[in-house]
């Protein structure tokens, strides 16, 4: 069992059974933008009508440098990239984390509903979600090097002091889409990231 709150709790209907990407979007980056782009191209080809679902994990984690933003904003990042894409037909939903991942599946399936495709770049999430009677498709992670997100947090991190705009574009745009980065810019949600460090030391 967790600590952890259980907020939010699942809705009364989940949606009905679709193609589903779950991700902590801490932030969004290059990689997730990878594996959605790659579910919303498979639906196009092969299941037209069904819902791009985008699970939002780690909802009920709190702030810490690995958990920066809120799930709120996190759903915020990714309607962002996804009105930029022209990507419709789509459900958000935030799923707390359990810490118990024999459990997790049947959990999660009370957000994001049961048993249909799953996009992960992930293999123990992959296994899971096969055992549970789910297809699931396996994509590489591309550009591993650059698109973990402790990477990306760590250079937001370095950028949150930095008051020239055009150097956080320069180097963060490199590994966030623009869409992101311009939510992340306009609501000043990088300057926390100066604070949570150790120590609490701001950077820079």
């Amino acid at each position: 069992m967790t600590d952890l709150p259980m907020t939010p709790e699942p809705p009364e209907n989940p949606p009905m059974a679709g193609i589903v990407v779950i991700g902590r979007f801490q932030p969004l980056h290059f990689g997730h933008a990878i594996l959605l782009r790659a579910a919303a191209e498979q639906r196009a080809a092969h299941a037209a009508d069904s819902t791009l679902i985008i699970g939002i994990g780690s909802a009920n984690r709190p702030s810490t440098l690995a958990n920066p933003w809120t799930a709120e904003e996190r759903e915020s990042m990714v309607t962002a990239w996804l009105e930029a894409e022209g990507i419709e037909n789509t459900h958000i939903c935030s799923i707390p984390d359990i810490e118990d991942p024999p459990n997790w599946v049947r959990h999660a399936e009370r957000y994001h509903g049961e048993a249909g495709c799953i996009f992960t770049t992930d293999f123990d999430t992959a296994e899971l979600y096969t055992a549970a009677g789910w297809d699931v498709v396996l994509l590489p992670l591309e550009q591993r090097e650059n698109y973990e997100g402790w990477r990306v947090r760590e250079t937001a991190r370095m950028l949150s002091t930095v008051h020239d705009e055009e150097a956080v574009r320069s180097v963060l745009g490199s590994l966030v889409p623009s869409s992101v980065l311009d939510l992340l810019i306009n609501t000043d949600s990088l300057a926390r990231l100066a604070y949570m460090g150790e120590g609490g030391e701001p950077v820079g």
